[in-house]
């Protein structure tokens, strides 16, 4: 028996989980009593490939690190080439669509198109794709609902650290009063950078050299990339209904080293800090620069670390440290949502049996 798999994006991130399927193969059939097999890919750039009986990972990653694209994958008379993404959703017999393409995270779109696609051809979907649920949640819950199957989103916040389940799981029956968060490791890097005395811009063009910063930097430097994560966490774990237009948003790009040693004497530290709290009045955001005390649990985050504090009634203040972005662990984060909803999909069968 296996779960099959559809990649709707290989760039880096479906790179690493296919690395990682193919590296722990034994163990996750030893965990969950059965094969995860990737039946079909479809990227934009790289091209397309469904097998119906699998495809052959190691031969896949192969073929992508040579010539960067899936054409010198072998030819056989069951291989099917040149489908598109919604094709692919359609007409391949994976159970589960691993969508990570290159989405505009201002529109959600392709992801959002891809995730309807899924549901509607009644497939599970995992993402780290933050455009659906920060602009789309309750649509798509609804319609996975509605079609029986299930979509997991762990690695849209703080990539392979469990900044979602954690909370949802650990600290159930409590309630989140408020979260707080460096939610981006770019920004995080570039002020690290600059506390150790480098200018805004040589730490930017550090953090583009080093991989921690886009050519265009704008959604981390200006605050976009965290405030759609702190919807997320608003949607998703207080249950809030937060737009893009509530959240008060700045960026740290006006930030200056005078800002910084400023902060500096008086034994506190500029961190880019998203944050959504419950008051009187119903829910406050912001993603904006703020001084902390040396002290304050997220003050001594550095480099591209990221952080999150969940202010609860019961437990008390609650802090997770862990990495924000990466291959490997943006790839972990895919399994995680992986093996959790094979497991959802056997209690069901389980339960539907007695």
């Amino acid at each position: 028996m296996s779960h099959k798999l559809a990649f709707v994006g290989f760039g880096t991130v479906g790179q690493g989980l296919a690395e990682i399927l193919l590296n722990k193969k034994d163990e996750l059939r030893e965990i969950l009593n059965e094969d995860i097999q990737v039946v079909a890919i479809s990227d934009a750039q790289k091209g397309s490939l469904y097998h119906s009986d699998g495809l052959d990972l190691e031969r896949v990653l192969a073929v992508v690190r040579e010539a960067g694209n899936l054409n010198k994958y072998p030819d056989s008379p069951e291989l099917r080439r040149g489908w598109d993404s919604l094709q692919t959703i359609r007409q391949s017999n994976a159970d589960t669509v691993i969508e990570v393409t290159f989405t505009n995270v201002h529109t959600g779109q392709p992801a959002i198109d891809h995730c309807r696609e899924a549901f509607i051809n009644r497939k599970n979907v995992v993402t780290t794709n933050k455009g659906p649920i920060a602009l789309a949640y309750d649509e798509l819950s609804s319609l996975a609902e509605k079609n029986g199957v299930q979509w997991g989103f762990e690695g849209t916040v703080m990539s392979g650290t469990p900044s979602l389940r954690m909370p949802l799981v650990s600290l159930a029956g409590n309630r989140i009063l408020s979260i707080q968060g460096i939610l981006n490791g770019t920004t995080n890097y570039i002020l690290t950078k600059m506390e150790e005395g480098l200018t805004y811009d040589a730490a930017l063009k550090q953090a583009q050299q080093n991989g921690f910063a886009e050519a265009d930097p704008t959604s981390d430097v200006e605050g976009y990339d965290a405030m759609y994560k702190i919807i997320i966490l608003a949607k998703v774990i207080m249950g809030v209904p937060l737009k893009p237009e509530e959240v008060v948003r700045h960026g740290i790009q006006n930030l200056t080293n005078d800002d910084i040693l400023s902060a500096k004497k008086q034994r506190k530290r500029w961190k880019l800090i998203a944050k959504v709290v419950r008051t009187q009045h119903g829910i406050q955001a912001s993603v904006q620069p703020e001084t902390l005390d040396l002290d304050h649990p997220l003050a001594s985050v550095q480099g591209v670390e990221n952080a999150i504090t969940y202010d609860c009634d019961l437990s008390g203040p609650v802090t997770l440290v862990g990495a924000g972005a990466g291959k490997v662990e943006t790839g972990f984060a895919l399994l995680i949502d992986i093996i959790n909803l094979i497991r959802r999909c056997k209690e069901s069968q389980v339960i539907l049996g007695a």
